[in-house]
C-alpha cells in the first residue's frame, strides 16, 4: 500500500541576511506517524515549522501539503498547531477560550468537550485560564489545536519548562492522539522525548539534516570498529567493498568503520588476517542514540571551531 504523504519539503534554505537558519532540507512526513525535529537551540527547527505554516517566507526550495493537490491555504485548515505559547484569555474559562477559537476555525461547539476529555481537562473547563498551571495551559493550547480535527498535528517544543509530571502528561497525550490515525510533528531539543515518543526523526543542526529516518533504525545501529593497520590503502579498499560496512570515516591513522549488520571483532580479525592484513588497532564500540546524537551534533561543532581557529 503506497503510503500518504502529508508533508513534503524539498531543498529548503531560509536565511535572515547572512545568516543561513535552514540548509538545502529535504524530507517527507506520510501518514500515520509521529515525526520528531531534533536539534539543539538554533538549529533551525521553529523555522522550518514557521515555513511549512507560512508564517515564515522561505528563500527558496518549496513545500507541499497532501501530495500537492491542495493550496497551502486550504490544507493549513487541515493543520492543528501550537508553535509558540498558549495565548488565551485569563480571565475566561478553558470552556470560553476554546468557543472563540471555534468561531475562528468555523468548528462546532460539541467538538469541545470531547477534545478537552483528550487532554483531561473535562473537569476543568468551567476554571479560568489564569488558574491553570503552565502544563495545563500547554494541554488547553492541544485541545484547542485539535478542535478541527486536524489530519496532522504540529507542536514546537510541547514540554518545554514543564515539571516532570507535566511533561509526563503531555508525551502520554501525544502518544493517545497519535494512536487515534493523527500524524503528529514535534520540533524538539530533548533526544529523551524523541526515543520516547516518535516513529521517525530527522535531526538537524545549524539548519542542515544530518540523519533521517526511523528511531528505532538510529537506535539499533550494531556499533563500528575503531582499526589502524600499516596497509591502510588497502584495509580502506576492502572495508568499501564489503556488503557489512555501511559507511567508513577515516581520521590521521584511525579508520571507524559502521556495521550494517552484526559482526564479531573475532570473526573481523580473522577475516583480515586470511586476507594479509595485520591489525595493529580493533576496538568494536557501540552506540547509543544519545551518543549518535552528541557525535553528529557536538563533533560537528567542535571541528568547525577548530576550523576558524586554524
Amino acid at each position: 500500500m503506497l503510503e500518504q504523504s502529508i508533508l513534503t519539503i524539498n531543498n529548503l534554505t531560509k536565511k535572515f541576511g547572512s545568516l543561513t537558519a535552514v540548509k538545502d532540507l529535504s524530507f517527507t512526513i506520510n501518514k500515520g506517524n509521529v515525526y520528531g525535529i531534533l536539534g539543539p537551540n538554533g538549529s533551525g527547527k521553529s523555522t522550518t515549522l514557521g515555513i511549512v505554516l507560512n508564517v515564515v517566507n522561505k528563500t527558496s526550495g518549496d513545500f507541499k501539503w497532501f501530495n500537492g493537490n491542495t493550496s497551502t491555504h486550504n490544507a493549513l485548515k487541515q493543520v492543528g498547531a501550537i508553535i509558540e505559547r498558549p495565548n488565551f484569555y485569563p480571565y475566561m474559562t478553558a470552556e470560553q477560550n476554546l468557543k472563540l477559537v471555534c468561531r475562528i476555525k468555523d468548528v462546532d461547539h460539541s467538538k469541545i468537550d470531547e477534545k478537552l476529555e483528550v487532554v483531561g481537562l473535562l473537569d476543568r473547563k468551567h476554571h479560568k485560564f489564569k488558574t491553570y498551571s503552565l502544563g495545563m495551559k500547554q494541554r488547553l493550547a492541544i485541545a484547542s489545536a485539535l478542535l478541527n480535527d486536524p489530519e496532522i498535528l504540529i507542536l514546537d517544543e510541547p514540554t518545554n519548562g514543564l515539571d516532570p509530571q507535566g511533561i509526563h502528561q503531555i508525551r502520554q497525550i501525544i502518544k493517545d492522539i497519535a494512536a487515534g490515525g493523527t500524524t503528529i510533528l514535534l520540533a524538539s531539543h530533548l533526544l529523551d522525548e524523541v526515543e520516547k515518543v516518535c516513529s521517525h526523526v530527522v535531526v538537524l543542526r545549524k539548519g542542515e539534516k544530518l540523519y533521517s529516518g526511523r528511531v528505532d533504525e538510529m537506535i539499533n545501529s550494531h556499533g563500528f570498529f575503531e582499526l589502524k593497520t600499516e596497509k591502510k590503502k588497502e584495509l580502506i579498499s576492502i572495508l568499501e567493498s564489503h556488503s557489512n560496512f555501511s559507511n567508513l570515516k577515516i581520521e590521521g591513522e584511525l579508520i571507524t568503520a559502521f556495521l550494517n549488520e552484526p559482526m564479531s571483532a573475532s570473526d573481523f580479525n580473522k577475516m583480515m588476517f586470511d586476507k594479509g592484513i595485520i591489525l595493529s588497532h580493533l576496538v568494536k564500540r557501540k552506540e547509543s542514540l544519545e551518543e549518535q546524537f552528541l557525535q553528529l551534533t557536538d563533533e560537528n561543532e567542535i571541528n568547525q571551531e577548530l576550523g576558524k581557529l586554524n
